[in-house]
């Protein structure tokens, strides 16, 4: 019998496919608005507004809509239940150092999460923080499993000092062998495990047939094949070719930051495609032409520094003198054709992300697994909010 996540999956993927030219494209490759029927509408946007539609995915469905029909059925398929449970408190002493909003993360993902009187394995866990609030609240054992050992240790002294029952274990979980830490009589949680590292984990977690698996997905791409390779069967299926661009796509939602931060990416921004507009003049080259991440800093200095550091990036001899204004000019006019054809992407992150949520759900759901998905907290906690709970079928026992 076909789940109701299989049918949602189908629809999903259909309209994807539909509408690909609009989403599986790179913007800093355009120098014009690739869409006709949408170029005169983003044009008439100012850059306020842009922000604006970017900052409210209702609002950026509504005025795209008109000219993609296809995202008429968008918020139906990509609406999730908010998951309803009290926030548990915690003493002072347990949740010293954890900062405030991750603190709030940590305490919601708790209160969907927590098995009273059960054994728990924490994948990729840091400092064990997700850990020691569930070993609080009685967790049988945790089992924490962390890359860094610096971090296990750290963990460890606390878990001891705090006398909860958790044990640390340092193992680098894409190399080493894992499968002795999962257990049928377990619960299996993983929080903003990246990538591989959550699919390792999923993977494990069901050939072990873990009594409960618990997880919010975080950085599809990381550690994966440059091509999404999909984990169930109906994912294989699909004619979509997910790039790490795409599934970076997924990713592009971020609780507002602050003023500063945004200034300085505006400023990259324009300094990248300005810089990219003198090579093209120099080499004659009209494909775009990525220069390597750098230090945030070099953006707080003068732009002719920037680019005979990217000139150096890319073995470019640049002219004695050039016209700095002139391509700073260049550069912000390609940044705001670049922005609007971001911001008709931007309305389908959540659509992609959930295509890749759903392979997973029915990964797990293919494994013998009851599999529910909701949001465990409000995305300006963290748009990284999707929990997937997936308890063993007794029929697969």
């Amino acid at each position: 019998m076909r789940s109701s996540f299989h049918s949602q999956f189908l629809a999903l993927d259909a309209l994807l496919a539909d509408t690909r030219q609009y989403w599986q494209l790179l913007a800093f490759d355009h120098t014009d608005i690739p869409w006709p029927e949408l170029k005169s509408a983003l044009l008439s946007l100012s850059d306020e507004q842009v922000t604006a539609l970017d900052h409210e995915p209702a609002d950026l469905l509504a005025f795209l809509r008109p000219h993609i029909p296809a995202l008429a059925t968008l918020p139906e398929l990509t609406t999730l239940a908010q998951a309803q449970a009290s926030r548990p408190e915690f003493p002072f002493w347990l949740s010293n150092g954890i900062k405030g909003r991750k603190l709030t993360q940590l305490q919601d993902f708790v209160a969907h999460v927590y098995q009273a009187k059960r054994p728990v394995l924490e994948w990729c866990a840091g400092k064990g923080h997700l850990g020691r609030l569930l070993a609080y609240l009685g967790a049988e054992h945790v089992d924490s499993v962390e890359l860094q050992a610096a971090l296990c240790q750290q963990g460890q002294h606390s878990a001891e000092q705090q006398k909860l029952a958790m044990t640390f274990h340092c193992a680098d979980v894409l190399k080493d062998p894992v499968a002795h830490y999962f257990k049928p009589r377990q619960q299996a949680v993983a929080l903003h495990a990246c990538g591989r590292l959550h699919q390792t984990f999923m993977a494990e977690a069901c050939a072990a047939g873990c009594e409960q698996i618990s997880l919010s997905p975080c950085c599809y791409h990381l550690f994966t094949e440059p091509t999404y390779q999909p984990m169930s069967d109906v994912a294989a299926h699909s004619t979509l070719a997910l790039s790490h661009s795409d599934m970076k796509l997924a990713l592009q939602e971020t609780v507002t930051a602050p003023g500063r931060v945004a200034k300085i990416r505006k400023r990259e921004v324009q300094w990248r495609l300005a810089f990219d507009a003198l090579r093209r003049d120099v080499t004659g080259d009209t494909q775009y032409l990525s220069v390597p991440s750098v230090n945030k800093a070099i953006f707080s200095g003068a732009f002719v520094d920037f680019c005979h550091w990217a000139a150096e990036q890319k073995q470019l001899d640049l002219p004695a003198r050039f016209d700095a204004d002139h391509y700073l000019a260049q550069g912000r006019a390609r940044q705001r054709i670049t922005e609007r054809i971001e911001l008709v992407r931007h309305a389908f992150r959540r659509a992609i992300e959930l295509w890749l949520v759903l392979d997973r759900v029915l990964y797990l759901e293919q494994a013998g697994y009851d599999v529910s998905l909701a949001e465990f907290c409000h995305k300006s906690l963290t748009p990284r909010n999707i929990l997937i709970q997936a308890t063993r079928c007794q029929s697969a026992e």
